[in-house]
């Protein structure tokens, strides 16, 4: 009897209590279960103004899982006062980072996001025990602010300490010159480069300046003349004397957490995926951060078509609001198509829709 007088009193209170704890949308992460047992889940972040790393993260997460039997989740930036649409424009937007507390690996492309205070507490979580990173361009300056994640590292030094560089410079002319990747000689070897050829970029190389001998390069990246694939590395340049390095491995370890390792490249734009070596190197690289055998020669092929939009800074107001595009667009069997914003330049080197 005594029970049944006390519940009325504790329901407001349980109410209270459950009302604290975060709600996740399940409209707010893109899931994709892979066809067998999985063998690991990946959490791909997304979140740049600039390099359309939310049509990026949804196509390396179905290679992922369907090809290679990964469970993976896709975060997204939306709009603010609780919009439903992707706006990746949108700095304060990340939604869903506690997923990776379940997580093994993060795939990361964020650009100078500012999460608020529990958000960081998740990936300080994750920088503690040491758990792979890979940093696809934008990475190396994924977080903007002092704030910190851990006593060591604020969000500034997100990319410096633990993908072991932060932005520098455009050293490629930027939409003219694209890149090339030249395999570093004493990393031929490394198990992330089986079965990648040469790589085209049509995002110009990065300038890279902070790596240390302790740090692995595997590719360096060449400027080419123009932003054709054919088109030749500029040999007598002296800015590809030398070459800024492209891809690399970096330790790295926050006071007080384990160890960790990290792969970073400064491609990474949506139209740099093209190019089915760059897809090999990100599916390599995941496997062999978790520890898993890389094969001579990964299924990288598309599940859906892919219709990458050019990057560029996209200054419209409403451009996000106005064509309300929502995780689910990205989900298998289905893929969006945007025009390239205005001043893009010509690049017919890429899968269309028909018409």
């Amino acid at each position: 009897m005594r029970l049944r007088r006390l519940i009325p009193l504790l329901f407001p209170v349980l109410l209270q209590l459950l009302s604290a704890v975060p709600q996740l949308d399940a409209a707010d992460t893109l899931v994709f279960e892979p066809k067998v047992d999985a063998r690991g889940h990946i959490v791909l972040i997304s979140g740049d103004e600039e390099y359309r790393s939310e049509e990026v993260m949804p196509m390396l997460a179905k290679i992922l899982s369907q090809h290679h039997g990964y469970r993976c989740t896709v975060l997204f930036a939306f709009g603010p006062d609780g919009a439903d649409y992707i706006d990746s424009n949108n700095q304060q937007g990340l939604r869903g980072v506690e997923t990776l507390d379940s997580a093994d690996l993060m795939i990361i492309a964020t650009r100078f996001r500012q999460p608020d205070e529990q958000q960081a507490e998740h990936i300080a979580a994750w920088l503690r025990a040491g758990k792979p990173i890979i940093g696809l361009r934008t990475a190396t300056h994924a977080f903007r602010g002092g704030q910190k994640f851990t006593d060591d590292v604020n969000y500034d030094q997100f990319g410096r300490l633990i993908l072991g560089e932060q932005w520098v410079s455009h050293h490629g002319r930027h939409k003219v010159e694209g890149a090339r990747s030249v395999v570093e000689a004493a990393a031929a070897d490394h198990p992330i480069l089986r079965g990648v050829g040469d790589i085209f970029a049509p995002s110009d190389v990065y300038g890279v300046r902070n790596l240390t001998d302790k740090d692995t390069v595997l590719l360096r990246g060449a400027i080419t003349e123009s932003l054709d694939p054919e088109s030749p590395n500029l040999t007598d340049d002296d800015r590809n004397k030398p070459m800024q390095a492209l891809a690399w491995v970096h330790q790295w370890q926050v006071e007080g957490g384990k160890p960790g390792t990290s792969f970073c490249t400064t491609a990474g734009a949506a139209v740099d995926f093209v190019d089915e070596d760059l897809r090999r190197l990100i599916v390599n690289a995941s496997m062999f951060l978790l520890g898993h055998d890389v094969p001579q020669q990964a299924e990288v092929s598309f599940v859906d078509p892919f219709y990458p939009t050019f990057y560029g800074f996209i200054n419209d107001k409403n451009y996000y609001s106005s064509r309300r595009i929502v995780p689910e667009d990205f989900a298998l069997g289905r893929t969006p198509y945007r025009a390239d914003p205005p001043g893009s330049p010509e690049w017919p080197y890429r899968p269309q829709p028909q018409r």
